[in-house]
């Protein structure tokens, strides 16, 4: 009987892990969904779909649809109100289709180490391909691409929007969870899940901070979010949508208050969190009483408001600019200016497009949101006929403006490179970083900048830029010799030779080397136990410009996950180097920000050992 009471258990779970949302009927409209293939990279091994509204602007905003666990990109098609919407507001909807499995089939990838990595593979670049064929293929607005889904699809949007930042507007996640709570493809089936256990628990530090290193170069705006939970959801808790808000609030450098709080419909509380100048950049909806099966009729059109895609649609394209007038040409650049265009369609004019005229398909040479642009990067004693298009909010293009021809000149003007710098040396070298230094350079236009070089072995690399004549190399090995050399370069791209090399050798690692990390175990489990914080102190007299801790698991044991460090392992021994924002420690300084997850053999008790820091 305790056999049949499980296996009944099971199946319920992963009908209800597969559940996306209440069937409304299929969408009432002339469009049809059309499945493509060969639309690119595919590493995931995804289906597509894809559902073009037949009244649209020119350049449409994007709309990526997931499903959840044991779903389809036409089921969630047919179940939700985002084709219906479509029609009404004139956005493209992307259905895919997932195919991979970890305790369920038709899971969207959110728990590999190749998913958590910008260009790793797997589903991700599967959509950012998909992404790519609407743009190409339907003109796709790439300044207007958002993510919504269910469960596993909820997952996915968190997941995707903390990747790709840089890819995506907004996103609306039911039923998800923050990005990077899964450790791995067994961390994901429900009855055995750290994270969907019900007792997952991290900071809005920790959490943040995983956002943070999947993309650490990231400085541009951060895509808002929304997220959907029911209160009586067991099988993805309720209680990680706190955990999901602490986690986009702390991104966006928000209090864990909300600006606002109301109720849209009965059952539905809604809290805001808005940033200094009153845009809301997280809401979350707690949806009483209803378990894990959402969107519900009604909440689709909150997601694409959120995004801001309910206005009537405006397919009205602006006025044709005038001709563009160029000026300042150079060998590798030129300003060109306009007459403005006008929108009359009501939803504002954007900016515009400029264009080169080159055979079948043009080349956009910029974009510029006034009627003039400086374009760079030409080619020197190159003739170019260049138009301009104007577009508005909507992405609605205008005709193509008149062509100007002009032709940059032949030499580059300045063709001199600076001197080489001079007098390069090295100080206060410790056993992860050093600095620098050396005497300027020369060069007749003025110098731009330089490029420092080092080598561990015959070849040189670029390593860092600096606009100064000192740099601070820093995520150094131990007991290792570097050679460094600099170059310095002008504002027309003109590069020194090399200047003198100078060698240096780290010191050696461990507590000795000015510092200790001392871990603390936050929980431990049958086969598996996280270690938060393990904690860095600067012991040495001087400020630490990196760390690097190595410690040693013990046999059978495998590391699943880690935060706020950059990691490699040999064998059993794991080196972790601090990363850009917890690396530099004042005298008697600590960080705590590091972390790992681990898993180990059931009834194994032992913990990593021989923590040494440098």
């Amino acid at each position: 009987m305790t056999r049949l009471t499980k296996m009944l258990a099971g199946a319920c779970a992963a009908a209800l892990f597969a559940a996306m949302s209440v069937v409304l009927g299929s969408p009432a409209a002339a469009a049809s969904l059309v499945e493509v293939t060969g639309f690119g990279s595919n590493p995931g091994n995804m289906r597509m779909h894809v559902y073009v509204p037949d009244a649209r602007p020119a350049a449409p905003a994007i709309v990526v649809a997931m499903h959840g666990c044991g779903g389809s990109g036409p089921g969630f098609h047919q179940s939700s109100e985002f084709a219906s919407l479509a029609d009404r507001y004139g956005f493209v909807v992307i259905y895919p289709t997932a195919t991979q499995s970890a305790g369920f089939g038709n899971c969207f990838d959110t728990w590999s180490d190749a998913a958590k990595r910008r260009g790793g593979g797997s589903d991700p670049d599967s959509i950012l391909s998909m992404i790519g064929y609407v743009e190409r293929t339907y003109g796709g607005d790439r300044n207007r691409v958002y993510a919504t889904g269910s469960s596993s699809g909820g997952m996915m949007t968190q997941h995707m929007l903390a990747v790709h930042p840089d890819v995506f507007k907004a996103g609306a996640s039911f039923m998800g969870v923050p990005f990077n709570c899964f450790a791995g493809a067994a961390d994901y089936p429900p009855g055995s899940s750290r994270c969907t256990g019900g007792s997952m628990d991290r900071t809005p530090q920790q959490w943040g901070d995983a956002v943070r290193q999947a993309y650490p170069g990231f400085s541009g705006v951060r895509p808002r979010m929304q997220l959907w939970h029911g209160t009586a959801d067991t099988l993805v808790p309720y209680s990680l949508l706190r955990e999901s808000v602490e986690q986009w609030t702390n991104v966006f450098g928000l209090s864990q208050t909300p600006t606002s709080t109301d109720t849209p419909q009965a059952g539905w509380n809604r809290s805001r969190y808005a940033d200094s100048s009153g845009t809301v950049q997280v809401e979350a909806y707690s949806i009483q009483g209803v378990g894990h099966a959402l969107p519900q009729s009604g909440m689709a059109r909150y997601a694409v408001e959120f995004f801001g895609l309910t206005s009537t649609a405006d397919t009205t394209p602006p006025t044709t600019p005038g001709t563009p007038v160029a000026s300042g040409v150079t060998a590798t650049g030129a300003t060109l200016t306009w007459t403005a265009s006008t929108d009359q369609g009501g939803s504002g004019l954007a900016g515009y497009t400029v264009y080169r005229e080159q055979g079948a398909t043009d080349q956009q040479l910029g974009q510029s949101t006034t009627n003039s642009i400086t374009l760079t990067g030409l080619s020197a004693g190159t003739q170019y006929q260049v138009y301009v298009r104007a577009r508005d909010g909507a992405g609605n293009l205008s005709g193509n403006s008149a062509t100007v021809t002009f032709t940059t000149t032949s030499t580059g003007g300045d063709t001199t490179p600076p001197t080489a710098p001079s007098g390069l040396a090295a100080s206060g070298t410790t056993a992860t970083g050093t600095t620098l230094t050396w005497t300027a350079a020369t060069d007749d236009t003025g110098v731009t900048g330089y490029r420092i070089l080092r080598a561990t072995g015959g070849t040189f690399t670029q390593v860092g830029t600096s606009a100064t004549t000192s740099f601070t190399d820093t995520g150094l090995t131990a007991s290792t010799t570097y050679r460094y050399q600099v170059r310095a370069y002008d504002a027309a791209g003109n590069v020194s030779e090399v200047s003198n090399t100078v060698e240096i050798t780290t010191s050696e690692g461990g507590t000795s080397g000015g510092c200790t990390a001392v871990p603390s175990v936050q929980s431990q489990w049958g086969n598996g136990y996280v270690i938060q914080p393990l904690t860095v102190t600067n012991t040495g007299t001087s400020t630490m410009a990196g760390w690097t801790v190595t410690f040693t698991l013990p046999a059978g044991h495998t590391l699943t996950g880690s935060w706020n460090g950059t990691v490699s392992t040999s064998g059993r021994t794991v080196t972790v180097r601090n990363v850009g924002h917890n690396g530099t420690l004042a005298p008697g300084a600590s960080t705590g920000s590091f972390g790992f997850q681990a898993s180990r053999p059931n009834g194994d008790t032992a913990l990593p050992s021989a923590y040494a820091c440098a």
